[in-house]
C-alpha cells in the first residue's frame, strides 16, 4: 500500500497504454482458445484457468479505463481531480477475483461428485500457451506495479493465473501418463485457492485507502510531536492524515499558538508545512491556527 512516499505513475505515458491493449486482447483471445479446448477436453481445471484468463482481461480493460480517468484534472465536481479511479478499479478487480474463486470451487465440488473422463494433450498444450500469454502480460504490468493498486492488483491476476497454468500442464501431464483425471479437479481446487489468496492480500490495503485511513509509515502521534516541537507552537489538535491518490499524501490539523501577529503566524506556518513536505513527504497540508496566550 502506498503511503504518499515516492512519485510518478507515468500517467502520460500513451505507450504503456498501447502495451496494456496488446496484452488486454492476448488475454481474450487466450479465454476463448482455453474455454474451447475445455470444453472439448471435458477439463474443468482448463476452463478455471480460461475463467482466470478472462479476468485477467476484464482487469485489464478495467485498468485502462481508470488510467484515462485518473488523467482528468480537478473540476468543480470533483476538486480533488479523478485518480482515486484507479483505487476504485482494484476494488472492483479483486471483487471480480473473489467471485470468480468461490464459482471454480463450486465447481469442483459438483465436478467431484460426478467425475469426467479428460483429454490429457489438449490441457497441457493450451495451458503452455496460456503460460506465455500470462508471462508476457505480468512483465507489462509489473513495470507500472509499484505505488499503484491499480495495475498491482492487474499483476496479481497475472502472476496467479501463469502460477495457474502451471498447475494444469502438471495436472494434464499425469492424466496422460496415468489417466489419473481427478487431478484435474485437484488442479481446479489450487487455481480457486491461488484466485482466492491473492485477491484477499489486496482487499485490506484497498478498503483502507477508500476509508481515508493514514498511510502506511507515517502516524499521527509521531508528526503531532514533532509539530509541537518548533518554537512558538503549544500544542495541535484535530490532526488528520490521508492519501489524496496514491502518490500523494494530506493532512490536516489545528495549530495552537502563542503568536498573534500575522506576519510571525506565516512564518511558522511556511515552516511547518516545509517541514511536513521534507520530512514526511506530505505535499498537501491545511492547517488551522488559533492563538493561546
Amino acid at each position: 500500500m502506498s503511503s504518499g512516499h515516492g512519485h510518478g505513475h507515468g500517467h502520460g505515458a500513451s505507450g504503456s497504454d498501447r502495451s496494456l491493449v496488446i496484452a488486454l486482447l492476448l488475454n481474450l483471445f487466450l479465454t476463448v482458445g482455453q474455454l474451447i479446448g475445455g470444453i472439448v477436453s471435458g477439463s474443468l481445471a482448463l476452463i478455471a484457468d480460461a475463467l482466470h484468463n478472462f479476468s485477467d482481461a476484464t482487469s485489464l480493460g478495467i485498468a485502462i479505463f481508470a488510467r484515462k480517468i485518473a488523467r482528468k484534472g480537478p473540476d468543480d465536481r470533483k476538486t480533488f481531480g479523478y485518480r482515486r479511479a484507479e483505487v476504485v478499479a482494484a476494488l472492483i478487480n479483486l471483487t471480480l477475483l473473489i467471485v470468480i474463486g468461490i464459482y471454480l470451487i463450486y465447481e469442483a465440488i459438483w465436478r467431484m461428485i460426478e467425475p469426467e473422463v479428460v483429454a490429457g494433450w489438449i490441457i497441457v498444450i493450451l495451458a503452455g500457451i496460456g503460460l506465455v500469454v500470462d508471462s508476457i502480460t505480468a512483465i507489462i504490468t509489473y513495470r507500472r506495479s509499484k505505488n499503484n493498486l491499480n495495475m498491482k492488483a492487474a499483476f496479481l491476476h497475472n502472476i496467479s493465473d501463469a502460477a495457474a497454468s502451471l498447475g494444469v500442464i502438471f495436472a494434464g501431464t499425469l492424466i496422460i501418463l496415468y489417466e489419473w483425471y481427478w487431478v484435474d479437479t485437484l488442479a481446479t481446487f489450487a487455481v480457486s485457492g491461488l484466485i482466492l489468496w491473492q485477491a484477499t492480500k489486496l482487499f485490506p490495503p484497498t478498503i483502507h485507502f477508500l476509508m481515508d485511513g493514514t498511510p502506511d509509515g507515517l502516524s499521527p502521534k509521531t508528526i503531532k510531536r514533532s509539530l509541537e516541537e518548533f518554537q512558538g507552537v503549544t500544542g495541535v489538535q484535530h490532526i488528520h492524515i490521508w492519501n489524496l491518490d496514491e502518490d500523494r499524501a494530506a493532512l490536516q490539523a489545528r495549530v495552537i499558538v502563542t503568536e498573534n501577529e500575522l506576519k510571525r503566524v506565516k512564518a511558522l506556518k511556511d515552516q511547518l508545512k516545509k517541514h511536513l513536505e521534507e520530512k514526511y513527504d506530505i505535499p498537501h497540508s491545511s492547517l488551522e491556527f488559533e492563538y493561546h496566550q
